[in-house]
């Protein structure tokens, strides 16, 4: 018998604070399935949707790195069954016909619905969800490993695979929090020369430890990578501050690029003269292809990326939300259910 509620980390009204409490859950509909989640990662895009003024629906059940089992399918749901593993990611559905869809760009299709932002998300301990907005899972991933590569990884790999790079060529990560952590991780198994670069010189520790080739937290990291090694062949900002764009823009090499990939509201000054005559290119990353994904969860199964989480209950969810706010967060904090 499906259950009738459930607790949830619910965003009651845009700019509120986020509360865990008790929500009704409605059966499945058509083309729908209940989903009873297993773990769901916290994400920095989460504090940026609780941010905004404001959201197409409210309250909003956040969420985007979950891990479930399907509990039972709606009517006309045929590709799906009851015990099948099953992700949610930022991407829900899309349209399937306009020339994003049709290109294996689902991400940028302009009537895209997203789970935690315009529908539920995965931060309860069930949820009820298109079916055809999730992702197969393989079985034998832990939960708690796997949530993260549902957004951290997924929008790792495919910020490296926009920058461009072969092996050999030199990456610098800006921001070595939930995102960061991963696409060192992957760099490195791409054959690339990695630079990480974060205010927190705990996360430079961490960082060196997994094999970063140089570590920096001063205030001038752009200018040291210019002095001692002559720029980089790209930099990647997941970070939010408009300041690691700046260092990040500064680190490169001519003909570098610039790949931007945290959230924020800031404004960034694009020095025009520079980049026009250093030959520089800036490119937005939003997530990555669905093969992307697929890849990140075949590293995990082989042991080739290790994903840093720490997991806790579900009621820790506010404060661990304000932890991340202040970047007082090791890698990927992960509610386990």
């Amino acid at each position: 018998m499906s259950p009738s509620r459930c607790a949830a980390a619910v965003l009651p009204r845009p700019q509120a604070v986020v509360t865990v409490t008790t929500i009704d859950l409605k059966p499945p509909g058509p083309g729908e399935v209940l989903l009873r989640i297993e773990a769901c990662g916290l994400c920095h895009s989460d504090l940026f949707i609780a941010s905004l003024e404001r959201l197409a629906r409210t309250p909003l059940v956040l969420g985007h790195e979950g891990i479930g089992r399907i509990e039972a399918v709606g009517p006309g749901v045929s590709d799906w069954i009851p015990g099948d593993r099953a992700g949610v990611t930022f991407l829900g559905t899309t349209c399937g016909s306009c020339e994003w869809c049709l290109s294996g760009r689902r991400r940028f299709c302009p009537e895209q619905t997203n789970f935690g932002y315009t529908l539920a998300g995965a931060l309860a301990e069930y949820t009820v969800a298109p079916a055809a907005g999730l992702v197969r899972v393989p079985a034998d991933l832990p939960a708690a490993v796997a949530a993260p590569l549902c957004c951290a990884g997924w929008t790792a790999r495919g910020a490296l695979r926009e920058a461009g790079l072969q092996p050999g060529q030199s990456v610098a990560l800006f921001g070595l929090g939930g995102l960061g952590h991963l696409a060192l991780e992957i760099a490195r198994l791409q054959g690339l020369r990695v630079a990480a670069v974060d205010v927190s010189e705990e996360k430079i520790e961490f960082a060196r430890a997994r094999g970063a080739e140089i570590a920096l937290s001063g205030p001038d990291p752009g200018r040291v990578l210019q002095k001692e090694q002559g720029g980089v062949d790209a930099a990647i900002v997941f970070t939010a501050a408009a300041s690691a764009v700046s260092q990040a823009f500064r680190s490169l090499r001519p003909n570098g690029t610039l790949v931007l990939v945290g959230l924020s509201r800031s404004q960034y000054e694009l020095p025009l003269v520079e980049t026009v005559t250093r030959g520089i290119a800036i490119r937005g990353s939003y997530l990555g292809t669905r093969q992307d994904l697929e890849e990140t969860f075949r590293l995990l199964g082989a042991g080739a990326v290790r994903p840093f989480v720490h997991t806790h209950e579900l009621a820790e969810t506010p404060a661990l939300l304000d932890q991340m706010r202040c970047g007082g967060l090791m890698g990927r904090a992960v509610i386990l259910f």
